[in-house]
């Protein structure tokens, strides 16, 4: 059995995230793809980041009707920093040692992964999966690293969570970046209103 991880802050969930998950999902002939919004993200401390409970629900939201996709709240239960590296193994763990990982990416993350903690480790025990992204040479990735990446080919969203939280503060639509009941939720909540946009 083939299941895809895709972890993120999810600060918005938006539909290029979607839509890399679906495309991973066709691609791979994943039997489902678990989104696992990260608890306390250790590389982005930079920034205020919304509450877990309003990120678990948004993403909830975002994969409703998709029976393909489904939502973890593992990490969001963890008062200290996620590392994907302990996401990981608890999965090899409780899904079976007979289960084939792939961790869903995008290209921002891959080019990076080597500052994360224990990378060879967490390569060990799942395969990268990476989405292109404006802006971003994965021609840049070591050539051992190359090797382990599944490059998802005819994805490249220009979408991203800086740009909706910007939209939001500043009063712009967000009208199609989001699954509408996305939206109302930030909406209701207020969310990102007067928010920065780093």
């Amino acid at each position: 059995m083939r299941i895809g991880l895709f972890g993120g802050t999810f600060d918005p969930i938006h539909v290029g995230h979607l839509i890399i998950a679906e495309q991973a999902r066709e691609s791979l002939g994943l039997s489902k793809v678990i989104f696992v919004p990260s608890g306390v993200p250790p590389h982005k401390h930079h920034r205020r980041i919304s509450d877990a409970a309003s990120r678990l629900e948004m993403t909830r939201l975002a994969i409703e009707g998709n029976e393909h996709f489904e939502l973890s709240d593992f990490e969001v239960g963890h008062e200290a920093a996620s590392f994907t590296v302990e996401t990981v193994h608890h999965f090899k763990r409780t899904l079976g040692q007979q289960v084939e990982l792939f961790l869903i990416l995008g290209a921002d993350s891959i080019l990076e992964i080597s500052t994360w903690k224990e990378p060879e480790k967490l390569l060990s025990q799942c395969r990268p999966v990476v989405a292109g992204r404006p802006g971003y040479d994965l021609g840049k990735l070591e050539p051992e690293l190359r090797k382990r990446v599944r490059i998802l080919e005819g994805v490249l969203v220009d979408v991203s969570s800086t740009d909706i939280r910007s939209r939001v503060a500043s009063g712009r639509s967000i009208r199609y970046l989001v699954p509408a009941s996305v939206a109302s939720f930030i909406s209701e909540r207020k969310l990102y209103s007067g928010a920065s946009s780093t």
